[in-house]
């Protein structure tokens, strides 16, 4: 896990985030997080943040299943309250992978409590399964060919597009390694992921049908603000099965090419909301144009008016989204809407 900047306001929401989260590790055998990201304080600088060293996602993936989710979804939905603390207000959500919890919560879909049980159950689930994931240097369409190439019975699927560069599959380790040497031999590069699981794999149902009926216990409510699923391809509406929206994501893949096409169309910046810049990164291969930043990842920290959101009705999906798909946040800075993004791929 990177080092977070040295921020007051996002030193408060850490620590105000995981007070809250970490009261229910323990329901899933879970070290609290928040004292190992603070030092076991905040002072009004961010100067105890982080300590003398980041966490070492190598070292929370050791630990029970559900320790390395909690951390991302606090992590991810402290940077989301900082930047709205610093004047950037989120115009819209926009929900990649396991970065749904995180959105549906700052959306007040749930409480930090529930979003931290929904990050925990979600690592037990998919660490249960096994498996992996591996990225590949090439679109869609040379990724399908090398699946097809490496045979029927590798049981590995296309899980992401993040542009038309590079593109994740998913599935079996055994079958990662074979698609892996045919990839190699076709000159395209391969890179299996640091995960212990797969996801968006359809094999995943089992575990996506627990997950839902584990969602249904909460108290979940619809969004008080614009979330647009990656997975689902639309924005959340006001009467949209979130327990299912949430489970989809076990089992169905995403494009962001498509997703940003109707998600960012009218955004004048993204802001990625997390420790990553994976997304940052795609919005700038799939459109130059657009202003893109990842302040935990790259920096700066931004800051900028307060904004006000937009109508309720804009809960409901524009003409332009397209239906839903089979396989963060932002802001308005004069009326031209900024969007931040939340992702996590653990």
């Amino acid at each position: 896990m990177r080092t977070l900047p040295r921020v007051g306001s996002l030193a408060r929401a850490v620590a105000e985030v995981f007070e809250e989260a970490d009261v229910v590790a323990a329901e899933f055998g879970v070290a609290p997080i928040g004292p190992r990201l603070t030092g076991g304080s905040c002072s009004g600088d961010g100067s105890r943040l982080t300590g003398g060293s980041p966490l070492s996602a190598g070292a929370l993936a050791a630990e029970p299943p559900g320790t390395v989710q909690l951390a991302l979804f606090g992590v991810s939905l402290a940077v989301h309250r900082a930047l709205e603390a610093d004047g950037c207000r989120a115009h819209r959500l926009v929900a990649v992978s396991f970065g749904e919890i995180p959105a549906l919560t700052a959306a007040g879909c749930c409480s930090v409590a529930d979003g931290a049980r929904l990050a925990c159950r979600l690592g037990q689930l998919l660490t249960g399964h096994g498996g992996g994931m591996t990225l590949l240097g090439a679109g869609p369409a040379t990724a399908r060919r090398l699946l097809a190439a490496a045979g029927p019975g590798t049981g590995v699927v296309v899980a992401c597009v993040n542009h038309g560069g590079e593109t994740v599959v998913s599935g079996p380790l055994d079958g990662l390694a074979v698609v892996e040497r045919s990839a190699t031999a076709h000159g395209v590069g391969a890179q299996r992921l640091r995960l212990p699981f797969m996801s968006h794999h359809p094999a995943l149902v089992h575990e996506a049908g627990a997950f839902a009926h584990f969602a249904r216990r909460l108290r979940l409510s619809p969004p008080r603000r614009p979330v647009y699923s990656a997975v689902a391809g639309r924005l959340y509406r006001a009467d949209s099965d979130l327990p299912s929206g949430l489970s989809a994501c076990l089992v169905r893949p995403f494009d962001l090419p498509a997703v940003f096409g109707a998600a960012l169309a009218d955004a004048s910046l993204v802001v990625e909301a997390g420790t990553g810049s994976t997304l940052t990164n795609s919005v700038r291969r799939i459109d130059p144009r657009q202003d893109a930043l990842a302040p935990v990842a790259d920096g700066p920290w931004p800051t900028g008016p307060q904004a006000p959101l937009p109508p309720q009705a804009s809960l409901e999906p524009p003409r332009s989204c397209p239906p839903p798909a089979t396989p963060g946040e932002g802001t308005s800075h004069h009326h031209h809407p900024t969007t931040t993004a939340a992702r996590g791929d653990a």
